[in-house]
């Protein structure tokens, strides 16, 4: 990746969450990844439209958003669309992690969002849609 920009999509109907997650996450999660333009969506259609569009390198999706979850679009995203950004969505409880895995996410973080952990798994996601690192990152409260 070697500071190639990417582009992620926050995903809550809450602005508080989008907010959160872009100031644990920064404009440089790593050295190696970033620049990050961030775009942010407070409907489950928003996201569909934006994903649909093309040039989303990364989904970071509320679980406990409403009406829509961001776990039911993770889900949707992985079913219909080929070519699709990577995936986090973010938990806020422990015991919703097999919700997770039920999704079909490629990582998950816990809410609140660590600002320390974060960058990491944000990180990791980018670096293995461009063809490097381990399948699936997490990280546990």
């Amino acid at each position: 990746m070697s500071d190639a920009p990417a582009t992620v999509l926050v995903y809550s109907s809450r602005p508080e969450v989008r907010e959160a997650v872009r100031t644990a996450v920064g404009r440089r999660p790593a050295p190696d990844v970033g620049p990050l333009t961030w775009l942010e969506c407070a409907t489950g259609q928003d996201v569909v439209d934006t994903v649909d569009g093309g040039g989303v390198d990364l989904c970071i999706l509320d679980g406990e958003a409403q009406p829509t979850g961001g776990l039911a679009l993770s889900r949707q995203m992985v079913v219909e669309v080929a070519d699709r950004p990577a995936i986090c969505v973010l938990i806020a409880r422990q015991p919703d992690r097999w919700l997770a895995h039920w999704s079909q996410a490629d990582g998950t973080l816990a809410l609140p969002v660590d600002p320390l952990a974060a960058p990491q798994v944000v990180a990791g996601l980018l670096r293995e849609r461009a063809g490097r690192g381990p399948s699936r990152r997490s990280v546990s409260r």
